[in-house]
């Protein structure tokens, strides 16, 4: 079937394989190719656009052992599956603007039965395609944001270099359950090959239950539902999506609009702020109810919220902390929904979390091994945690016992990361935990911990001074980005990469320069020039994007900071697209994580690289003068702190205060583990399943779900843990980002921040800069400047 808009082909089982944009000028598949899939191995034929599961009678049935009756035309196609006592049949109809999706589920019988569950596969272009030409993967893949809703579900389908078109999908008939995801991958680590990791993720529309296993089901999970459907003697149930392109963030929602979504903004969290909707014009004049509801240790609370809606805004003080659902009713019987989150404070959270980790992380002289930080991992990130401490310690004066928590970490650093990632301590011998070779960029964590203790006053450090320990950094982020201290060609090509290490190697080089160790100064900085240089003249190439894995947040991310700090504004433009493409945008606050999926096998909130790329956004932004990346990288932000949210009522797996987790299944079902869907765990959780993660965590499951966690807070603390950000948008009006406009006084307005340490305010129109230790100012929004101590 084609038409002026779309190009769509199917299988000889009446699946989509192919669906093109006419517009497109690059051609590209928005869906999974069943040519691909051979070409690399994977058989998943089962999960092609419009194959389905379904279970009634207790007993599970997959689409692809029926064969269908297919009734072709020349704009339509219907194809037409009888199993058992059930008729099930996807209709695509091409329409100018559009392609219309129908799906209907009937009972050809005239008892009742159970549709225990029913899942339909839309299975986008959602691609880690295993081919070093990262173009194709830029170019050719997309992520999918879901907004999940009983009426008005839609997926964004973002093209990963942000060019347009993109493709949405509408839910316009029928009610929706979830959106679940199944991972096919492969990852050879462990084989010294680099990159090792390609895969992709297969979408299933949940149109009934979710769960064929009942024990399987995220029971805690009180947001999403997870019914049957029960259909009458006879009855059939109807659903209709529609498939149309569109080209940003901001067009997704107003093409969703043509199809009488609501739009409804809102603060994705919330900590001493009122949270505020805003409802497109439209929407406001048809709601019925609003409906506040979150979860108590007793029961769900609802408060109507109706009554405060006042035009197109609705503003209220928000009551219990935790995740908080609204629900909002519409006078022709649909709902639509948001979901966010509720802290009762991020400068609390982040000493609960430092005093949790001297106190229950620390293994001491006699633990195994001594003065280590447990969880145990082999790869530098386990150590993050240790870095946020220190970190956390220098920002904060009133820490408690801030003394020995330096004194602490500073041991370990000595007595156990010293002596465990090197050759007799020796800085230049990197030791070969991973068999026959080590891994270049674990060092870029422990740089980052050295140059943190350098950071303290000799007066709470016990074993080196200060500068001894900006000495050491030096030394180790030398061997990180110099290829020629390597021998092994893996650790050559490593040292090239770009890690976190963009983060803090500017003030690294500030900090030698102070201190008059002008050698160490200059190797790096000679290495950083060559690596941002290079990186900065290929950025047409996009070859950062590439690290141990074929396309990697990993890279880009990095790569976008380091170049705008750099100096390279183009070439971090180039790379800021692809930030912009990974970071979602959704009603569900969880679902505005970075893009990723190998942690959790599913799209989920990874803590770290989450909280890197979001980092890596807000930096990006602030130096090329974008509010767009700012806001993707706060959004983020709000997604990340949910892995340290000790309130948190909709997982199974609870907190205690200062306890964190370090991934998050968004998706629900996550198919290849049930039992994970929207809960949160550590990676060790997979060490059943064999292969790589019994090699990572070769003494099983840790019971600790943390142990790479902790670098992501030091980026936030260094960025939007201490800045606010004050914009002119499109319409003229003044927007604030990470706070919050809380009075107007003429052409004065009062803008509160939401850092937990504000230090910074910056004006992104002008690039002025207020650097002044309160929690509120007053900007002229005539004269475009802060009211004092402008920079």
């Amino acid at each position: 079937m084609d038409n002026k808009e779309f190009l769509v082909q199917q299988s000889h089982r009446g699946a989509v394989t192919k669906l093109q944009l006419k517009s497109d000028s690059s051609a590209m598949n928005w869906v999974i190719d069943p040519a691909y899939l051979a070409e690399t191995g994977y058989h998943d034929e089962d999960k092609l656009f419009g194959e389905f599961t379904l279970r009634f009678n207790e007993k599970n049935y997959n689409s692809i052992d029926y064969l269908p009756e297919i009734k072709q035309g020349a704009d339509a196609c219907q194809v037409t599956f009888k199993i058992g006592d059930v008729r099930v049949s996807n209709t695509y109809k091409l329409h100018a603007h559009d392609l219309q999706w129908n799906i209907a589920l009937e009972n050809m019988t005239n008892r009742p039965i159970k549709i225990e569950n029913f899942g339909v596969w839309a299975s986008f272009a959602y691609i880690m395609f295993r081919d070093l030409k990262v173009q194709r993967n830029a170019n050719q893949s997309a992520a999918v944001f879901p907004s999940i809703s009983p009426n008005y579900t839609k997926l964004a389908v973002v093209r990963r270099d942000n060019t347009f078109p993109n493709l949405g999908l509408y839910q316009t008939t029928g009610s929706m359950q979830s959106v679940g995801t199944y991972n096919e991958y492969c990852n050879r680590f462990f084989d010294n090959v680099s990159p090792s990791l390609d895969g992709m993720l297969f979408h299933q529309l949940v149109l009934a239950g979710g769960y064929p296993n009942a024990k399987q089901a995220p029971t805690d999970d009180w947001i999403y539902s997870r019914k049957s459907l029960d259909l009458s003697g006879r009855q059939e149930k109807n659903w209709e999506f529609r498939l149309a392109s569109f080209t940003n963030q901001d067009n997704f929602y107003e093409v969703a609009q043509r199809y009488e979504h609501p739009y409804i903004q809102f603060a994705p969290l919330v900590t001493n702020a009122m949270q505020k909707l805003v409802l497109d014009e439209n929407s406001t004049q048809h709601v019925s109810k609003i409906t506040d509801c979150y979860q108590t240790k007793k029961n769900l609370e609802y408060q109507d919220l109706t009554a405060k809606l006042e035009g197109r805004y609705l503003e209220y003080a928000v009551s219990g902390v935790g995740e908080h659902q609204i629900i909002i009713e519409f006078d022709n019987g649909k709902t639509d929904m948001i979901v966010f989150n509720k802290m009762n404070s991020i400068k609390q959270l982040l000493r609960q979390r430092a005093d949790y980790i001297i106190e229950h992380a620390y293994l001491g002289p006699e633990g195994t091994p001594a003065y280590g930080f447990a969880p145990i991992s082999n790869q530098g990130e386990s150590i993050g945690k240790m870095n946020f401490v220190i970190q956390e310690c220098l920002l904060d004066p009133t820490v408690k016992n801030r003394a020995q928590k330096i004194q602490l970490v500073e041991e370990s650093a000595v007595k156990y990361v010293r002596e465990k990632w090197f050759e007799n301590g020796d800085f230049r011998r990197p030791r070969k935990l991973y068999g026959d070779f080590y891994r270049v960029m674990d060092l870029e964590y422990i740089a980052h911990l050295y140059f943190l203790l350098s950071q303290c006053s000799d007066q709470f450090l016990r074993l080196h001074t200060a500068k001894d320990y900006l000495k050491w950094a030096a030394e180790v982020l030398n061997v990180r980005v110099n290829p020629n201290l390597h021998e092994d060609p893996r650790g050559k090509a490593e040292a090239q990469m770009l890690g976190q290490y963009f983060l803090y190697v500017e003030d690294l080089l500030k900090a030698l320069k102070a201190k008059g160790l002008d050698k160490e100064e200059r190797e790096i900085e000679i290495a950083w020039q060559n690596a941002t240089e290079r990186i900065a003249k290929t950025s047409n190439q996009l070859s950062a994007a590439v690290t141990e894995h074929f396309y990697d947040n990993a890279g880009f991310g990095p790569a976008a900071g380091a170049l705008a700090l750099a100096g390279y504004s183009h070439a971090s433009q180039i790379y800021g697209e692809l930030l912009k493409a990974n970071i979602g945008y959704s009603n569900d606050f969880r679902a505005q994580s970075p893009d990723r999926w190998w942690e959790a096998l599913s799209y989920m909130i990874h803590s770290l690289w989450g909280g890197v790329t979001a980092a890596s956004a807000v930096i990006t932004g602030r130096e090329l003068n974008d509010p767009a990346l700012i806001k993707a990288g706060n959004r983020a932000t709000a997604a990340v702190l949910y892995m340290y949210d000790a309130n948190a009522t909709t997982t199974k797996r609870k907190l205690k205060t200062g306890e964190a987790a370090s991934t998050y299944s968004i998706a629900g079902p996550n198919l290849n583990r049930p039992d994970l869907s929207r809960d949160r765990f550590g990676q060790s959780v997979f060490y059943t399943n064999g292969g790589i993660f019994s090699k990572l965590f070769p003494n099983g499951y840790t019971g600790e779900d943390d142990w790479d966690m902790g670098e992501e807070l030091v980026a936030y603390l260094n960025g939007l843990g201490q800045e606010t950000y004050v914009f002119q948008n499109k319409n003229g009006d003044m927007e604030v980002i990470n706070g919050q406009i809380i009075a107007k006084k003429g052409l004065k307005i009062v803008i509160r921040s939401h850092a937990p340490y504000p230090t910074r305010y910056i004006d992104l129109d002008n690039g002025n800069v207020l650097r002044k230790d309160v929690d509120e100012v007053t900007y002229n929004t005539q004269q475009h400047c802060f009211e004092s101590e402008k920079e």
